[in-house]
């Protein structure tokens, strides 16, 4: 009985298939990783000044100036929320540059410039919207 060679073709096409979309799918895991970066640093600067004030009404202090004093300090605290601790970052960073583990370094400074980008795009906003210094 004669073999055919369909189930090889399909076998071959299914691996370039999954390796094909292996790439695009690594892409998006990517870029989902560096949005959800910028959105949480964001998140924490805008969210955490306009709760912040409402204990500047209780304490008599002008809405403006507390939320440009907590959105400049949240700055920081956004940014290490966002990247999701330091530990395990500083251990991808260690890899990348002693491991030669390069893409996965990489994408960890993508990440960390991703959240201080949306950590000063909510200060600049807070600022914007409450006047300036």
């Amino acid at each position: 009985m004669a073999r055919s060679s369909a189930p090889f073709l399909t076998e071959f096409y299914s691996v370039v298939h999954r390796h094909c979309m292996g790439d695009a799918y690594m892409f998006l895991r990517l870029f989902r990783e560096i949005l959800l970066a910028f959105a949480s640093s964001l998140g924490v600067i805008l969210g955490g000044t306009i709760l912040g004030t409402c204990a500047g009404f209780l304490t008599k202090v002008p809405p403006g100036a507390q939320m440009r004093e907590l959105a400049r300090t949240l700055r920081m605290w956004a940014v290490l929320v966002a990247i999701g601790g330091t530990f395990p970052t500083l251990r991808v960073i260690e890899s990348g540059l002693f491991s030669g583990q390069v893409f996965a370094l990489a994408r960890k400074l993508g990440v960390i410039v991703s959240a201080m980008l949306g950590a000063s795009f909510g200060y600049w906003l807070i600022l914007t919207l409450t006047g300036g210094e």
